[in-house]
């Protein structure tokens, strides 16, 4: 590494005869060998302080690298909450419904990314103007069900029959009976999923069946949730393996958020729910004014959509949305 210093360059070996006179030749002596030794010493010691400067500025470059690689390092991506969350698969989705939380998309999501349209805001700016109802009822259950007493025909024309069973968390006060009618009643809209065409449910209390949907206490949702990997933080509801968990606070007030009645919320959590479980992914919104999609993630705003419940107008035309991961 060159220095700061420049160096003046030896006189030629003539010119030093020169001034020695030009025909008298120059005997070694040590007086003129001690000079050399010096020299060469200074040589040493140059090249030594230039290896030193090299090794320091090599030390700071690579802790200088070392932190701007540091820096340059992608954050993991966060869930709801702002919590790392796990891609969810079928039958395992993001939490969904109202309220607070840190779901996976806590989910889904991830409550911002995990909110889904169970607890849609309710204006096309996004602020709520509903009112909560009724007693939220207790914090935690048992964690045993009882399966309504209450079967049904089959309802819509499609040829594909998904059988289902309600169940309720013993000691939550909800009625099972009366909350099977409810949903039974929600999946027979003409508004509903089996204006597709393609799809039919059928409820049922015993025999084989295609998807259970439940109403928890909000610890009990929390557990069979969290088993999963989803976070619901005792606020929000999931669909997860073959239940669809229904968090009983959500069941009983309904969500600040959501402008409509309490029949027309608990319409738009078993509507989103089970469009996911017949194979439905979110859904945007289509422009500002029209009505939001059943699929879309209302909690997360608007985007200029009014707040709606159904998958289907009253005319039987699909209110659907571009599709949003």
């Amino acid at each position: 590494m060159p220095s700061g210093k420049k160096r003046k360059n030896a006189p030629p070996a003539s010119a030093a005869r020169g001034r020695r006179g030009g025909s008298r030749r120059a005997v070694p002596s040590r007086r003129r060998g001690r000079p050399r030794r010096r020299r060469g010493t200074v040589l040493v010691v140059a090249c030594l302080a230039c290896v030193a400067c090299l090794a320091v500025t090599a030390f700071v470059h690579l802790r200088g690298g070392g932190t701007d690689a540091a820096e340059a390092r992608p954050e993991p991506s966060a869930g709801p909450g702002g919590s790392a969350a796990p891609e969810p698969e079928d039958g395992q989705r993001d939490a969904e419904g109202g309220g607070a939380g840190d779901g996976a998309d806590a989910g889904g999501g991830e409550p911002d990314e995990a909110l889904e349209a169970g607890d849609a805001a309710s204006s096309a700016a996004g602020s709520g103007s509903g009112e909560t109802t009724g007693d939220p009822g207790p914090t935690s259950g048992t964690g045993e069900f009882v399966t309504a007493d209450a079967s049904g025909e089959a309802v819509g024309g499609g040829a594909t029959v998904r059988r289902y069973m309600v169940q309720v968390e013993v000691g939550t006060g909800v009625d099972p009976e009366e909350a099977a009618a409810e949903i039974e009643g929600i999946l027979a809209d003409p508004r509903g999923w089996t204006a597709d065409g393609v799809d039919a449910f059928q409820l049922v209390s015993e025999g084989s069946y295609d998807f259970e949907i439940k109403i928890a206490t909000p610890d009990t949702v929390d557990r069979i949730c969290g088993a999963a990997g989803l976070h619901t933080h005792g606020e929000v509801n999931c669909d997860v393996g073959d239940q669809v968990v229904v968090n009983l606070r959500r069941w009983n007030t309904g969500s600040p958020q959501f402008p409509g009645p309490l029949h027309e919320y608990r319409a738009l959590i078993v509507n989103h729910e089970v469009g996911h479980r017949i194979g439905h992914g979110h859904e945007g919104c289509p422009g500002p004014g029209l009505p939001a999609p059943a699929m879309m993630q209302q909690i997360d705003g608007l985007d200029g959509c009014v707040a709606n419940a159904w998958p289907y107008d009253a005319d039987g035309n699909y209110l659907s949305g571009p599709s949003v991961p």
